[in-house]
């Protein structure tokens, strides 16, 4: 599953806002955690959040929080669950506003992928600082440095691919 996911997904560039707030709250839950656990429930996340649609979440009350705390197809922390509701409500008043995600996003790296050495890969850049730091003043919440440099490498802002992988720009 590991290998697909590089092979298929990590690192390829992603425009799309809505699979970016994906891709931004599963990073989330991964604080503490292995992508390889993430990854393994992916299809139980996409399940419980209703294929991760924003609108449906950002209406989520404390019953919806209290299921999601026993489905065992998830990660059940209460804060990321309850961050990942307020991640839905700060992503669909960025909409209201006029401001595409994608865009936002994207406009760190001035739209194009950044391509480093592979050889020494970072846990968090000034990049991903900035990024962080702009998403907790739209109201994101799990989106610290080292979350953010990994959702920039999953979603294709940064190519950390290792010299010598087909994947590699």
């Amino acid at each position: 599953m590991m290998e697909a996911y590089h092979d298929a997904e990590w690192g390829v560039p992603v425009r799309d806002p809505r699979l970016l707030w994906e891709m931004l709250v599963l990073e989330g839950f991964q604080a503490g955690l292995s992508w390889r656990t993430i990854l393994h429930r992916r299809d139980g996340f996409r399940r419980a959040f209703d294929g991760f649609d924003p609108e449906v979440i950002a209406a989520y009350g404390t019953d919806k929080v209290e299921a999601l705390m026993q489905d065992e197809g998830i990660i059940r922390a209460r804060a990321k669950i309850e961050a990942t509701i307020g991640n839905a409500r700060a992503y669909l008043r960025m909409r209201e506003e006029g401001r595409n995600f994608a865009e936002f996003i994207w406009s760190f790296v001035d739209g194009k992928t950044q391509v480093n050495d592979g050889t020494i890969i970072p846990a968090s850049t000034h990049t991903s600082a900035a990024l962080s730091k702009a998403l907790k003043v739209e109201g994101f919440k799990f989106v610290g440095p080292t979350i953010a440099y990994a959702f920039m490498q999953a979603v294709g802002m940064v190519d950390d691919h290792e010299p010598g992988c087909f994947r590699r720009a």
